[in-house]
């Protein structure tokens, strides 16, 4: 799979994400984010929209920990292909998100993280698919 879109800016992403109370990324999975998140991860994830619906009630605490889990295995893929530098992973997902709110920036910080490590993997995959 050739992934075209790897110069996501990840902090307007999480700004967008933030105001709209989750329902922008909710919206960009469904239109294609997901499919290339399942193909780089090897396997069928849990549907974005059933996490952030199962979210509602647990104040997104269950949505935020989905996120984070993806953002691991995310990083496991960057290490795997040999990508340099610094990736997101649970606890930054996860600790930007709770703490981080507290100074508002914390979730465009740790979804900027989140997309610069997709958008890296993808560079990659696309160089070995070539």
């Amino acid at each position: 799979m050739k992934y075209q879109h790897t110069n996501r800016n990840g902090f307007l992403i999480g700004f967008i994400d933030f105001f709209t109370a989750g329902t922008f990324l909710l919206i960009y999975m469904q239109l294609g984010l997901q499919k290339e998140l399942d193909e780089i991860l090897g396997r069928r994830t849990q549907r974005y929209y059933v996490a952030y619906l199962l979210g509602i009630p647990t104040l997104f605490v269950y949505t935020l920990i989905w996120m984070a889990r993806i953002a691991e295995e995310l990083k496991t893929k960057a290490m795997e292909l040999g990508i340099q530098g610094k990736h997101t992973s649970f606890w930054h997902m996860f600790g930007w998100n709770v703490f981080g709110i507290l100074i508002l920036v914390g979730p465009m910080i740790a979804t900027q993280r989140f997309f610069k490590t997709l958008n890296q993997v993808e560079i990659e995959l696309n160089k070995r698919n070539s």
